[in-house]
C-alpha cells in the first residue's frame, strides 16, 4: 500500500508539473485543439499535483490516512464518468480519453485494494 501511494504521488506530481509548465503539449500530442484559456488546464495540473502530495503523506500510514485515498479514488471514478457524459453529448473529443488511462483507470484496482484493506481491518477490529 505504501508503495502504491508513493508511485501515485510521484506520477501525480510529475503529471501536474507537466501540465502547469506545458499546458498545450497534451493537446498537441493527441491532435486536439488547444484551449482558449490554458490556465484552466494548468489549474487541473495544480490540483493533480496537490493530490500527489496527499498520496505521499498518506503513504506513511495508508490505513490511518484512508480518507485521502478515498477522496483520490472518488476523483478517479468521477473523472471517467464526467468524460463519458461530455463525450456522449459531443462536448469533448474521444482523444481526451487518453488522460483517463493513466490518471484514473489504472489506479482503480490499487486504490480499491487499499480501501478494501481499510474496510477489512476496521471491520475485524470491531468484531
Amino acid at each position: 500500500m505504501k508503495t502504491i501511494l508513493k508511485v501515485a504521488a510521484v506520477y501525480n506530481i510529475l503529471w501536474g508539473t507537466w501540465v502547469v509548465l506545458f499546458p498545450n503539449q497534451f493537446f498537441d500530442i493527441v491532435g486536439m485543439e488547444r484551449l482558449n484559456l490554458p490556465m484552466i488546464w494548468q489549474g487541473v495540473g495544480m490540483i493533480v499535483g496537490v493530490y500527489g502530495l496527499g498520496y505521499w503523506w498518506a503513504s506513511y500510514n495508508p490505513l490511518k490516512h484512508w480518507p485521502v485515498v478515498a477522496v483520490g479514488a472518488l476523483g478517479k471514478v468521477f473523472g471517467p464518468i464526467g468524460f463519458l457524459g461530455n463525450y456522449l453529448e459531443g462536448i469533448v473529443p474521444f482523444e481526451f480519453f487518453y488522460t483517463l488511462i493513466f490518471n484514473d483507470l489504472i489506479w482503480w484496482i490499487p486504490f480499491g485494494y487499499i480501501l478494501y484493506k481499510v474496510h477489512v481491518d476496521y471491520h475485524w477490529k470491531l468484531s
